[in-house]
């Protein structure tokens, strides 16, 4: 009878470090959902469908190493947003290489000239 008492006790005790250990170990693996270093908010827009909230949306979403760039918004001065995402590249440096260089060269497409002075990385993870 004692016994039946010393495992439930036991139980008692150690569910409740299980419960708390578990959000800490699975903060280590994914970067699914997560923002990351944000640098600053990137204007995006209330449409769903803008490519730029759609870009931003999936760097979110990646799982691995990814990062958002985006020009600077200036209401006076400046009448659109171009951006670039890279997402699941191998290291958080070589994802916002690969978005920088995505965000310039839609700047370079559609020879644009912006007041804010070009892209910059918005977030990265």
């Amino acid at each position: 009878m004692s016994l039946e008492y010393f495992r439930k006790s036991i139980v008692s005790l150690f569910v409740p470090i299980l419960l708390l250990s578990a959000p800490i170990a699975q903060a280590g693996g994914s970067l699914a959902g997560s923002v990351g270093d944000k640098r600053f908010p990137p204007p995006l827009s209330m449409n769903p469908k803008d490519q730029c909230t759609s870009a931003y949306r999936s760097y979110v979403a990646a799982s691995a190493h990814s990062a958002y760039a985006t020009t600077f918004y200036t209401r006076v001065m400046d009448l659109y947003v171009v951006c670039g995402k890279a997402l699941n590249a191998p290291s958080q440096k070589a994802a916002e290489d690969i978005a920088l260089r995505n965000c310039q060269g839609g700047l370079k497409r559609w020879r644009l000239n912006t007041a804010s002075g070009g892209c910059a990385i918005a977030a990265s993870k």
